[in-house]
């Protein structure tokens, strides 16, 4: 029984600089450097069993590489796009839940979106806006701003406070009993 037939793979002097570039480069992925060994081997040799017994890989390795590499040349050593199951979310809807997640606030009157409350909003699951949200680095619990009350007396009331800090009436002391984490004297 003999072995796969020989197919003639010849290079040009820029395709050999580009695969020479990538297998030298440390910063080239492994299966990329791989790829293009067996590219460059088969070149050199012309023939499969030389070539998997020189870098340690299979016969059918080597005839996969190098069938993709005369199919296609240099884009063929990269990695093809796999199958599965096709996306449901829509752009349309990806968008809806970033806008709505970065302006607008909860309608319950929470101070922030959670996974639940925006997925009930949106119509979705709590992984899929979980998901979302670290693939787009969005935390809305994490506020990084400065948050201002929407009570109607906070300027009034920020005034008696730190008028208390400012000037303490004479032989009293002042105590923060409920202290807010944003507003600190």
């Amino acid at each position: 029984m003999s072995g796969p037939a020989a197919k003639p793979l010849v290079l040009s002097d820029h395709e050999r600089a580009v695969l020479t570039g990538w297998v030298r480069r440390p910063t080239s992925p492994a299966r990329l450097v791989q790829r293009s060994s067996i590219v460059l081997a088969y070149a050199e040799v012309g023939a499969v069993a030389p070539v998997a017994r020189r870098l340690g890989v299979s016969a059918p390795t080597v005839l996969k590489w190098r069938d993709r590499f005369l199919a296609e040349r240099l884009d063929g050593l990269e990695d093809a796009p796999r199958p599965g199951r096709p996306r449901k979310l829509s752009d349309e809807q990806l968008n809806a839940l970033i806008t709505r997640t970065l302006q607008d606030a909860p309608p319950n009157g929470d101070t922030h979106w959670s996974t639940r409350s925006m997925a009930a909003d949106q119509g979705l699951n709590q992984t899929q806006v979980s998901r979302i949200w670290r693939a787009f680095g969005l935390k809305p619990h994490a506020v990084d701003s400065w948050k201002l009350s929407k009570d109607p007396d906070f300027v009034d009331k920020v005034r008696d406070i730190v008028g208390l800090y400012m000037s303490p009436p004479q032989n009293a002391l002042v105590l923060a009993v409920d202290e807010k984490s944003q507003v600190q004297a």
